[in-house]
């Protein structure tokens, strides 16, 4: 069963009409207001820093409206009816199954912090917009579970923990959806085989699209790098890791893009966030969740470090070691805190 949500439209205010020339102003006026609220913590292509130093700025030196006339045609969907904006986010799909990168297969402080993140974005979008917003959680851990190399179990394991965190802490603005929801009755084999008929390009054209470069490539070798990273258990040469890893990395982008067109087909009005990099002009919105060294990494693939009061980093979990001292069960600690950070506590 997918979620579904009731939109409750504002009725325009006293003299005002959907039509008029003071409720369109207002429109544009929300719709610019949100769109600021985002570009702080826009994940551009590129390195993390490029956006403050040298790519123009959060909208890569364009003009906002020609930058992220997507988002902008995307909010007006629902502001113009005065409705709650619905963002939708594919992510939180399971943990790296390696463990020098986490420290276990269940959501941990990054998680958590990732969570709250969202959570105070669609609060902050209620501030000027009254209607408000929710988002969407599009748990894409089951899609391409198999490709990965992540148990299923284990996929059940992180979605249900995470649910219990949003829950628990409160978080009343999100929701998740995810493969469980769709093709009722089926093993996870079968709806993933079913999702590939039903959405899925076919390899051919993914293929052609990858060698003419641009973020299709981009976003194949960060694939390729991650399935490298992940075959922790690995006893070929790294060359043959190589070649059987590309040949993954075309299966998880083609059923990633089928996971994306499923959702636009249940959520056909949704603002399309994307936890990777985004370029100028793209129909995605890419969201930094934490802090990051890498532009890539997020909390799924990494531990978070405290480096300060309220200052926290994700790293893998082999550099954390190094940097800083466990905190939480040894089994299974939740952060990191840096040991300069730990010394001064002491």
């Amino acid at each position: 069963m997918t979620v579904t949500y009731e939109q409750h439209a504002e009725r325009p205010a006293q003299g005002e009409d959907e039509g008029d020339a003071a409720y369109e102003a207002a429109t544009r006026q929300y719709c610019a207001q949100i769109l600021e609220l985002l570009l702080p913590h826009r994940r551009p292509v590129g390195a993390p820093d490029e956006a403050a130093a040298g790519d123009g700025g959060p909208h890569d030196g364009h003009r906002p409206e020609e930058c992220f006339a997507e988002q902008l045609a995307q909010l007006r969907e629902f502001v113009a009816r005065r409705e709650p904006v619905l963002l939708t986010l594919p992510a939180f799909p399971c943990k790296s199954p390696n463990p020098a990168k986490v420290a276990g297969h269940l959501p941990d402080l990054g998680e958590l912090l990732s969570l709250r993140f969202l959570d105070d974005l669609c609060v902050a979008i209620g501030a000027v917009y009254p209607p408000g917003a929710r988002l969407l959680i599009c748990s894409d851990g089951h899609v391409f579970g198999d490709l990965i190399r992540v148990p299923d179990a284990h996929i059940d394991a992180y979605g249900k923990a995470l649910r219990d965190m949003i829950e628990a802490t409160g978080l009343k603005h999100i929701d998740t959806f995810g493969l469980d929801q769709v093709y009722e009755d089926r093993t996870y084999d079968e709806k993933r085989a079913l999702l590939e008929r039903d959405h899925a390009q076919s390899l051919e054209e993914l293929r052609d699209e990858v060698r003419g470069g641009g973020p299709a490539l981009s976003h194949y070798r960060g694939t390729i790098r991650f399935l490298v990273e992940d075959t922790a258990d690995w006893t070929g040469s790294k060359a043959q890791l190589q070649r059987e890893c590309r040949g993954r990395a075309y299966g998880v982008l083609r059923r990633s893009r089928a996971w994306g067109e499923l959702i636009a087909h249940h959520y056909p009005r949704n603002v399309r966030l994307s936890i990777h990099p985004q370029p100028c002009g793209a129909a995605k919105f890419g969201i930094a969740l934490l802090e990051a060294a890498d532009n890539w990494l997020t909390p799924w693939h990494a531990v978070v470090v405290q480096t300060g009061t309220d200052r926290f980093r994700l790293m893998k979990r082999h550099e954390a070691e190094r940097v800083g001292i466990p905190a939480g069960p040894s089994w299974r600690p939740s952060h990191y805190i840096a040991s300069e950070l730990f010394d001064v506590a002491s």
